[in-house]
């Protein structure tokens, strides 16, 4: 079985600044897998060469075998880190925008986990606080019956105690043969549904690892281990 992500020799430059500089991965289906770095890493850099937003400078990247393009695009589910529905639109108007436009969006699924995150499906998304807005943008995400899905800062404006139902909620919905990837700085809080770990500083990979490795072998969580490696 191919990987679903795959890197070889992967280069993205912006002028004369490497965002990305030779990397090279493969990550397997069935795992969430954490994506770590100081900022200016590369993290957004590579979510959107694997969403087909960007063109490699160098190198390749595919999505269970296949370039970014057309077909790739129907195997990914993306969450970028800044809010882009319109802000006339209601809740139910993004849910029915994501049902016309991806056929494996299960709309139930969304209503089911909308309304166990207490959000009103009427109101308009300009009259929702940024984490709400965070809620309704995950929810559409992870409703899509995807291969690959990729989040970049899924918590960030979302308040601690919505936080759990959030991670659970990603746990319990995705497909056993998909593959999460997610971008955070929140390590603590989402360490505890990562299966792997990678830890990336100037466009290169500093450590590829499973988290229950990690604790195994060098008696340590993700996120102390980032601390350390990370150090200023």
């Amino acid at each position: 079985m191919s990987a679903t992500l795959e890197c070889r020799d992967l280069k993205k430059s912006y002028g004369p600044n490497m965002a990305l500089s030779g990397l090279n991965i493969e990550l397997p289906a069935g795992k969430i897998i954490g994506l770590l770095g100081p900022n200016g890493s590369g993290k957004t850099t590579l979510i959107k060469l694997a969403c087909g937003l960007l063109t490699p400078t160098e190198g390749e990247i595919k999505v269970c075998g296949q370039q970014p393009g057309t077909e790739s695009k129907a195997l990914v589910s993306y969450l970028p880190e800044r809010t882009y529905l319109p802000q006339w639109m209601t809740v139910t108007d993004c849910m029915d925008y994501f049902q016309d436009f991806y056929p494996d969006f299960d709309y139930q699924r969304a209503v089911s986990m909308l309304e166990s995150l207490h959000v009103p499906a009427k109101a308009r998304m300009k009259t929702l606080s940024k984490g709400t807005k965070e809620k309704v943008q995950l929810v559409l995400v992870m409703s899509r019956r995807a291969k690959l899905y990729l989040l970049d800062e899924p918590i960030g404006g979302v308040d601690p105690a919505a936080r759990d139902y959030i991670l659970n909620t990603i746990i319990s919905n995705y497909c056993e043969d998909s593959t999460i990837l997610i971008s955070t700085h929140l390590i603590a809080d989402i360490e505890k549904v990562l299966d792997e770990f990678i830890f990336i500083q100037n466009g290169q990979i500093v450590s590829y690892a499973s988290t229950d490795a990690l604790r195994e072998d060098k008696g340590k969580s993700v996120d102390e281990y980032f601390r350390e490696v990370f150090r200023c």
